[in-house]
């Protein structure tokens, strides 16, 4: 069987990490599925998802993380396309990856004690963020 869900957040964007996994596991519940796996899709160019310990320090790291990898202030082709200023949000979208697979049994995800899943907001202003869930199993 497979239940599609979806989930809205609220995020700040400038690498804002938002913590869904509360949102994950309810809905994983609510299926009535007992084993499977849950696929979380993060819609859109500019954020992505991911697990983390979502805790202040690594929060910190990753940002740090990610502007060294695509910095805010280098010359971006898209920006000089668009004009929207986002382009290392695009390219650090693109490096973490808009999805990822969770297993689950007896009803909730299998993640680790310190393990939680996170969607990262790239985007240089604030959004509303589609997260769809597709969670399959029996």
């Amino acid at each position: 069987m497979v239940t599609p869900q979806r989930i809205r957040v609220q995020t700040r964007g400038h690498c804002d990490v938002v913590d869904i996994t509360d949102q994950v596991c309810r809905a994983v519940k609510e299926s009535g599925l007992r084993a499977g796996t849950v696929t979380i899709f993060v819609s859109g160019s500019t954020a992505g998802v991911t697990t983390v310990e979502y805790e202040p320090g690594l929060i910190a790291d990753l940002q740090t993380a990610f502007e060294r990898l695509a910095p805010q202030g280098l010359d971006y082709q898209h920006n000089n396309r668009w004009g929207d200023g986002n382009g290392h949000s695009h390219v650090r979208a693109s490096l973490l990856g808009a999805s990822m697979m969770v297993p689950f049994a007896e009803g909730r995800p299998m993640l680790g004690t310190w393990q939680q899943v996170v969607v990262i907001d790239f985007d240089n202003r604030p959004r509303t963020r589609e997260i769809i869930l597709q969670i399959m199993g029996e």
